[in-house]
């Protein structure tokens, strides 16, 4: 049973960069974000709100298979962003009312070039229902994108945001990389240049696993990026440094599975939380479990609302 407000006094309810979400849930980029219908069905299993998989201004391929592998701690995966551009994209994405939580594209390019006709094609306006975008500066296995072109600077990261604020009117979040040394200073970057909130973060690495009966490392580009339990105390780091230096909201993401991680996720100073490798352990009912838990943790220890819980663990 998905957790219900109605069941207890406990509010449930976040709101994301002025965007009001009946839980803090919320799919992240790059997992059942690859049609409308599956956005539907994350949204009635319990999400608050769903990211699509990053569209770029042409259509990719990725890279060859194998793409994803499990291990003790996690996952690895180059998928190489593959999607069918952003012509194709608009059209399967549209009508987005439909799915029944709100909806935030994420884009990619190469520079600022592809990052503005992205918006020009399709994003510019508010016609085909999203409800925000999602900037994503931080891939670390795509050659030409996010770290591999070195985007996860402070300087790349003002010019791109600042030409994205000003291809679009709806809220802004830019996704950073769990690699960057002092990923405050890119957060505040991203303030400065009109980011409405952070995504943090998107996957560590790249890293390696190797097939030793073949002698070769598993994933056909060799190496990938770490999401799952591994990611997760690095993620928690990341959005408690940010919290202590921007003012705009973050979306958390790196290894959530259970509705302790999303409080965690919470008193480090997100506003609402991701949730991606935890689909494939838990299935898509995870947004519903994790809900649950959270009210059930929350009614446990006298909470009554998700503001509560948002930056506890900074308090003296």
């Amino acid at each position: 049973m998905l957790y219900s407000p109605t069941m207890a006094a406990v509010d449930l309810s976040t709101e994301l960069c002025g965007i009001r979400l009946q839980n803090p849930t919320v799919l992240a980029s790059g997992v059942l974000g690859t049609s409308k219908g599956l956005l539907k069905s994350v949204a009635r299993a319990g999400a608050g709100a769903v990211t699509i998989k990053s569209l770029s201004l042409e259509p990719l391929p990725g890279h060859n298979n194998p793409i994803v592998v499990g291990f003790e701690a996690g996952m690895l995966n180059a998928v190489g962003y593959s999607n069918p551009g952003i012509k194709e994209g608009a059209k399967e994405f549209s009508n987005l009312k439909e799915v029944g939580v709100p909806v935030i594209a994420s884009i990619i390019g190469r520079d600022v070039g592809d990052f503005m006709k992205v918006l020009e094609s399709a994003l510019g306006g508010r016609g085909l229902g999203f409800a925000a975008v999602e900037v994503s500066l931080s891939c670390p296995h795509t050659p030409g994108y996010g770290m591999l072109a070195g985007q996860n600077t402070p300087e790349a990261t003002k010019e791109i945001v600042s030409a994205v604020r000003k291809g679009t009117e709806l809220p802004l979040l830019v996704k950073l990389s769990p690699n960057i040394p002092e990923i405050g200073r890119v957060a505040r970057a991203a303030e400065e240049a009109g980011a409405d909130g952070i995504t943090a973060v998107n996957t560590l690495g790249p890293g390696m696993l190797i097939n030793i009966e073949a002698r070769q490392p598993i994933l056909d580009f060799k190496v990938g990026g770490v999401s799952g339990a591994a990611l997760r105390p690095i993620a928690l780091r990341c959005v408690y440094d940010i919290y202590k230096t921007v003012k705009i909201p973050i979306l958390g993401v790196g290894g959530i599975s259970t509705g302790r991680h999303a409080i965690e996720m919470l008193m480090a100073g997100a506003s609402a939380v991701g949730i991606g490798t935890a689909v494939y352990s838990r299935g898509i009912e995870v947004f519903g479990k994790v809900c649950q838990e959270m009210g059930e943790w929350m009614e446990a220890n006298g909470c009554t609302s998700i503001k509560e819980l948002i930056g506890a663990a900074h308090a003296p």
